[in-house]
């Protein structure tokens, strides 16, 4: 009785030491309230992010507001003007200047009296460059001489050859209003808009700057219209029909509120223009080799337009979209108004 009593005892004392020996690794010592306090205190501290110091400013006295105009270059035309290092050419005539193309002149016009001129009309008349007779006129692509769309080349000839732009506000197409190679640009770049900002040296002073709103600013593909301004002659001591063009513009596609507006940016003189346009050649998908100047595109007529106001039976001298509002029979009173000059000139023979 008493071993197993004395054996029960030491088994007791066994699993009693066992329990307490696994306790002490399952549970933690606990925290005191002190330490937790002080724990809550250090973490709120660290959320806390430290008050920035104010930096005083101080204001120069002598700093006075300027006023800047953006100069950026805005339209994409004669962007990419870079020449040839080598010869752009396989023939051994020809040079990087390529004097044979640089020194051609226009033939000089015959003489008309307007004491010989039995018949004489106004015509103004659209170049379409969408058409695909007209393609030419938005060939885009880079050659020594720079951009080879026709805008380009009047952009050129405003710049470096000196021919004088004339504004065409209003409708005026009779060349009354020069303007300068700046208007023409700003006409590129859009719209000028003023925004103030503040002076560095000074936040009581704001500065003016000037920039371009190019929102209505048309892109090099939306100036694909040119517009002529001709006169038709029939000449009685040769009894020929005669076809001057007295001017060019060129005419912008803007996309206002979604709709698509015409508006005509110039116009050039083309008299003043011929010199230039007889020294830049025309794009022939069929044959490089065999190019005409764009002076004898103009005067061979090698393009195709429609008429959109003339001076006959116009006593309001309004254009034919004024008179018209079905742009089919705009079109069909254009091809009266060419096949009554046709009649005209063949009225004159006698078979």
């Amino acid at each position: 009785m008493k071993k197993f009593t004395i054996y029960s005892a030491l088994v007791f004392c066994g699993l009693l030491v066992t329990i307490t020996g696994h306790t002490q690794f399952t549970y933690g010592a606990k925290k005191s309230a002190t330490n937790a306090k002080t724990d809550t205190v250090v973490k709120q501290q660290a959320k806390v992010a430290p008050a920035p110091i104010a930096q005083v400013v101080i204001a120069d006295p002598n700093a006075k507001p300027s006023k800047s105009i953006d100069t950026a270059v805005i339209g994409g035309f004669n962007a990419n003007t870079k020449k040839s290092l080598r010869s752009n050419y396989a023939f051994f005539t020809e040079t990087n200047t390529r004097k044979s193309v640089q020194e051609r002149v226009p033939l000089p016009y015959e003489s008309l009296r307007e004491e010989d001129a039995l018949f004489s009309e106004f015509v103004w008349e659209e170049i379409d460059g969408r058409e695909k007779i007209n393609r030419p006129f938005v060939y885009q692509a880079y050659d020594d001489n720079g951009d080879q769309r026709l805008f380009a080349i009047l952009l050129r000839a405003i710049e470096k050859d000196g021919v004088t732009p004339f504004s065409a506000a209003g409708g005026d197409d009779r060349f009354t209003q020069p303007i300068s190679i700046d208007e023409v640009n700003s006409m590129l770049r859009g719209s000028l808009d003023t925004q103030l900002v503040q002076n560095v040296d000074n936040p009581n002073i704001f500065d003016t700057t000037i920039i371009y709103n190019t929102k209505l600013a048309p892109v090099p593909d939306s100036i694909y219209t040119y517009r002529l301004k001709e006169q038709y002659i029939f000449d009685n001591k040769t009894s020929r029909m005669y076809c001057r063009i007295i001017g060019i513009a060129p005419v912008a596609t803007i996309m206002i509120n979604n709709k698509p507006t015409k508006r005509t940016l110039f116009w050039l003189y083309y008299p003043d223009l011929r010199p230039s346009l007889a020294k830049s050649e025309v794009y022939n998908p069929r044959n490089i080799s065999s190019r005409i100047t764009w002076e004898e595109l103009f005067e061979s007529r090698y393009f195709s337009g429609y008429i959109v106001k003339s001076t006959f039976d116009n006593y309001n001298d309004k254009m034919l979209n004024g008179i018209y509002k079905d742009p089919i029979k705009r079109l069909v009173e254009g091809d009266k108004i060419r096949q009554k000059i046709f009649d005209y000139e063949q009225d004159r023979w006698v078979y």
